[in-house]
């Protein structure tokens, strides 16, 4: 069964309720011939501009006694439940019909099917596709246009030329009208959609060649994939095409799959993936403390750090974070090694500098706004275990950082006691380090997440008594 539906309205957009049905008209059809209908104005709540007054020809007045949304609902539910919605550009009536029953805290879903890409299919070789221009080139009359009975019931009349031409057609005589419709990418989304679950973890898209084209993380993998299938982007229209599977790895914990999918994203190098796919970390802002007792910043290659505070992929993107630290902390840029030692710096010049470099600050004063940044940045213990929920409710993961590195993560079972360093980091896998997780982690750890924090033990006889 199929519910023919048009509508008219007061504005161009349904989303935010920027524009109101004020004419709808449901013609069910059995796939033979119309057997139902169901029409009638409907008072928007709004005004309705004297521009949409002249496409359909509805002004305030006569729809001012007509039935609101709300009262004609449960007739639009009763007329299309179980029916495959129809439509010419399907997407702009279902779309605003969908709002108006979101506005009442409903959630409307039919599927859809529509006459403007059947008749793309069906009716080759057409100057326009517009319901007016098709129906006058199919010799279909319309007494009421921009109506919605008047379109819904030529809609219908195309519906059938459709069914016909659909029948007499040897590619598609044997399918049904909705699975014609049915593109690859429809096929494929439901595919992707059955196999991932409503879960926290990574997921990775696949190309025909089993190739990893996009790594992506979500709280809810399924919700997640649903939002990609609605990406309209020229980018994302070109991952749909070349998408053909798809493999997921649960988590349970947020935080171990930001980690994974930086990681991963970094090994495997997808192609419709833009961030966090450089591996190579080859800057540092170093700290150090000068013969006079001032700390210091310095931006040099990792090769000759010594107690590098952050890594960077490039010497400009250490630079602007140096920038934005001098901006935010008043540094001066003589002890960010960035002017020379020798006289005042030039933010001191134009008031951004306290005057450590003329001794015009005390260098207690100063070094208290570097210790805060470099706390800021830092791990409040070198060594520590991150407890978090696991993949099921008998499960925990760990996150382990060991000397201020991330060291990677494991799962626990909730019953099985561990009682040594040793026995703890055996169950941790060891991925490759890079530096931008422990910036992931810090940030994490800032936020407001209830995680379990414990010391990692410095000797092996040490018992994880808080585990308990």
């Amino acid at each position: 069964m199929f519910a023919i539906v048009d509508i008219e309205t007061c504005g161009g957009k349904f989303e935010f309720r920027k524009g109101r049905i004020i004419d709808i008209c449901i013609v069910v059809h059995d796939g033979l011939s119309v057997v139902d209908k169901f029409s009638t104005l409907v008072n928007p709540e709004c005004y309705i501009s004297p521009y949409f007054t002249s496409i359909s020809g509805i002004t305030n007045d006569m729809v001012a006694d007509a039935p609101k949304f709300h009262n004609i609902a449960k007739k639009v539910i009763e007329y299309t439940e179980g029916h495959i919605f129809v439509a010419h550009n399907v997407g702009f009536d279902y779309n605003f019909i969908k709002d108006e029953f979101r506005a009442l805290g409903y959630t409307y879903r039919r599927d859809t099917l529509c006459t403007v890409r059947l008749s793309r299919k069906l009716l080759r070789q057409r100057i326009s596709y517009s319901l007016g221009r098709l129906c006058e080139s199919l010799g279909i009359e319309n007494e009421a246009r921009h109506r919605a009975e008047g379109d819904a019931v030529a809609t219908a009349k195309l519906f059938d030329i459709l069914i016909q031409a659909k029948n007499q057609d040897s590619r598609y005589r044997n399918l049904g009208v909705d699975a014609l419709m049915t593109r690859r990418v429809d096929k494929i989304k439901t595919y992707i959609l059955n196999k991932l679950p409503e879960t926290c973890g990574v997921y990775y898209f696949l190309n025909k060649e089993k190739e990893v084209i996009y790594i992506g993380k979500s709280t809810n993998m399924y919700n997640r994939a649903v939002n990609h299938f609605r990406g309209d982007t020229k980018k994302a229209k070109k991952m749909l095409f070349d998408l053909s599977n798809v493999d997921f790895v649960e988590t349970g914990s947020e935080l171990i799959a930001l980690l994974l999918e930086a990681q991963e994203i970094k090994n495997k190098k997808p192609i419709y993936n833009m961030r966090r796919k450089n591996e190579a970390f080859t800057h540092c802002i170093d700290t150090f403390t000068d013969e006079n007792g001032v700390l210091n910043f310095k931006i040099i290659t990792v090769e000759e750090s010594e107690n590098a505070l952050l890594q960077f992929n490039s010497y400009s993107t250490a630079r602007a974070r140096l920038d934005s630290w001098i901006d935010s902390f008043e540094l001066c840029m003589s002890h960010c090694g960035l002017s020379s030692k020798d006289s005042s710096c030039f933010n001191h010049q134009i008031k951004k500098c306290r005057g450590i470099c003329c001794e015009h600050e005390e260098t207690e004063f100063y070094n208290k706004r570097v210790v805060d940044l470099i706390t800021a940045h830092s791990f409040t213990k070198p060594s520590f275990i991150i407890m978090d929920q696991g993949r099921n409710a008998d499960e925990r993961s760990v996150i382990l950082i060991e000397n201020n590195k991330y060291k990677g993560f494991g799962y626990l079972d909730s019953f099985t006691p561990i009682s040594s360093a040793t026995e703890f980091k055996s169950i941790v896998n060891n991925p490759t380090y890079y530096p931008d997780s422990n910036d992931l982690i810090r940030t994490w750890l800032k936020g407001k997440y209830h995680l379990k924090i414990i010391a990692l033990p410095k000797t092996d006889e040490t018992v994880f008594s808080e585990f308990g």
